[in-house]
């Protein structure tokens, strides 16, 4: 999360559930709120990190993504007109690479 918060990304939720799913962080970027999903491995044996985020898990944290949206626009704590975006934060062998707009 510091390395998030060095690159100009405010906290807005962490660990946050929604019926199905749970999306790890969500944070503000400027203008755009961003739904992160943070993987770990420790070698590129299967693919690595980022390769772990299936098209499964994709349609798991969409769904979570517009849930979570809804609550929060009608609780006032986005407009609801916001841009989006799903990154994923792969941690490999160690190393932390940040990947934006990993799918639609």
């Amino acid at each position: 999360m510091a390395y998030l918060r060095e690159q100009g990304l405010c906290l807005i939720e962490q660990n946050a559930t929604a019926r199905g799913g749970e999306i790890d962080l969500i944070l503000r970027h400027g203008a755009e709120i961003v739904f992160v999903e943070v993987r770990m491995r420790q070698s590129l044996r299967f693919g690595g990190a980022l390769a772990s985020v299936q098209v499964a898990k994709q349609k798991k944290l969409k769904r979570a993504a517009r849930l979570w949206w809804a609550r929060a626009a009608a609780a006032g704590r986005i407009s609801g007109q916001e841009p989006c975006r799903f990154d994923v934060v792969a941690i490999e062998s160690g190393e932390l690479f940040w990947h934006r707009h990993v799918f639609e």
